[in-house]
């Protein structure tokens, strides 16, 4: 059993980089949450770390071996930019809008690669037959 690092809860297991993106993001996003009404140096800790965590999301999406689709690529370096623009404002003067707006964005990124996690486990396993055939949508007769 691997042990969080510092400061965290808990660790995502090793070997699934969408759920290890998927962890940091709500990581941060409960970092961020959790300081945000108190002492300033713990905000700007958490605030950094998510910085942090989005420069390194830049650093793979303008990699020229990055798999995701263009438009995809495209809109999550948009955000990325947002964030970077959002942190410095909120380096400058904690706005609780806009720190309820990074952590909505970290939620929502880490569903969406979740889902995506979802989904291609649901592709690749079988699907079971009904338990009940009297109870399948398609019935026949």
């Amino acid at each position: 059993m691997t042990l969080p690092p510092k400061g965290y809860q808990r660790a995502p297991e090793p070997g699934n980089p969408a759920r290890s993106e998927a962890w940091a993001l709500l990581e941060a996003a409960r970092q961020l949450n959790k300081s945000k009404d108190g002492p300033i140096d713990d905000f700007r800790t958490a605030l950094r770390a998510n910085w942090r965590l989005w420069t390194l999301f830049q650093a793979n999406l303008v990699d020229a071996e990055c798999k995701l689709p263009d438009l995809v690529r495209g809109n999550l370096l948009g955000l990325a930019n947002f964030i970077d623009k959002t942190t410095v404002e909120l380096l400058v003067e904690r706005d609780a809008k806009k720190i309820e707006t990074l952590v909505n964005i970290n939620r929502q990124i880490s569903e969406g690669l979740l889902e995506g996690m979802r989904a291609k486990r649901d592709e690749a396993s079988p699907q079971a037959p009904p338990a009940n055939p009297s109870q399948s949508i398609r019935q026949t007769a």
